[in-house]
């Protein structure tokens, strides 16, 4: 009696034990479940504690975070007829995790072929020099035209980045002889600038030495000048100051005094080895005058001796 219960209780635990794990679901922040119940999707559930059907209801598990998927080396042709290889990488997000399971049933292989076709499309519109020089401008062209593809799948396409362009062999070669060219190029300009700049220098130090020599030369000239000039000054002076002695000295002497002068300038005239003279008529009458004091002076002596007999 006792042995049917609790075979039925042992039952329902050895089932509830096997079914719970599947009934019980943790999903986490970064994670979507779409649940199907009987095969109809009856919507999207979680992040948190999920509580499902087992048997019944199958969950397909959605990571919204960004993923990125890489494109192989793709062969285009570029608008000149250039064939070129490119590689790029694709990152996506998923915004709607229900469209995403419902509209693609492998998203990778459908991103992939549609970022091979998209890429040949843009190549084929641009040049080669384009191609290689507006990786950017391709970048966000391939990205527009990929998200447009994308958004009925419920993936937002975020960015997309070339990582290598490989040209024709002939263009390599091409290219390498221009980079030579160019580096060559540079040199030749960085050497002339530099040239370019020494010269200015020295003619700017020959300048500033021109200057200063000059400014140097100026200030010897003007001090040269200054000190002739007070020269000058103390020699005009220092005649001014004799003329000025000899004129107070000549005021203070008598004629009798300048009679004497006078006559030891004749003998110094007479003891000259010269035979002829030049006698101002200052002179000539200063002789005439001192020969009168003479004989007045002799006359005035024969008075006195008389008197004196």
């Amino acid at each position: 009696m006792v042995t049917g219960p609790l075979i039925a209780l042992g039952v329902i635990l050895l089932l509830a034990i096997l079914i719970l794990p599947r009934a019980i679901k943790i999903v986490p922040e970064y994670q979507r479940l779409v649940l199907f119940r009987l095969g109809r999707c009856v919507g999207v559930r979680g992040p948190g504690f999920i509580l499902i059907i087992p048997v019944i209801d199958r969950v397909v598990r959605v990571d919204l975070r960004e993923q990125y998927l890489e494109i192989p080396h793709q062969a285009a042709i570029t608008e000149d007829n250039a064939g070129i290889s490119i590689d790029f990488i694709v990152f996506n997000k998923v915004v709607d995790a229900q469209m995403s399971i419902l509209s693609v049933g492998n998203f990778a292989g459908a991103a992939q072929n549609i970022a091979a076709t998209t890429l040949r499309s843009v190549v084929g519109d641009m040049s080669l020099d384009d191609v290689l020089a507006k990786r950017e401008q391709m970048n966000e062209v391939l990205r527009v035209k990929l998200d447009e593809v994308t958004e009925r799948w419920g993936v937002k396409v975020t960015n997309v980045e070339i990582r290598e362009i490989i040209p024709p062999p002939s263009v390599q070669e091409a290219m390498t002889r221009q980079m030579s060219a160019e580096r060559t190029r540079r040199a030749v300009v960085t050497e002339a600038e530099g040239q370019k700049q020494a010269a200015i220098t020295v003619a700017e130090g020959n300048k500033q030495s021109a200057i200063l020599n000059a400014e140097g030369a100026k200030q010897a000239a003007i001090l040269n000048a200054e000190g002739e000039r007070q020269a000058a000054v103390l020699r005009a002076e220092g005649f001014a100051a004799a003329l000025q002695k000899i004129f107070e000295t000549a005021h203070g002497v008598d004629g009798n005094t300048m009679s004497l002068q006078y006559l030891e300038a004749l003998k110094q005239i007479g003891s000259s080895p010269s035979t002829k003279f030049v006698i101002p008529m200052e002179l000539a009458t200063l002789l005439a005058g001192v020969s009168g004091m003479a004989s007045r002076s002799f006359g005035d002596g024969e008075k006195g001796a008389g008197a004196s007999a």
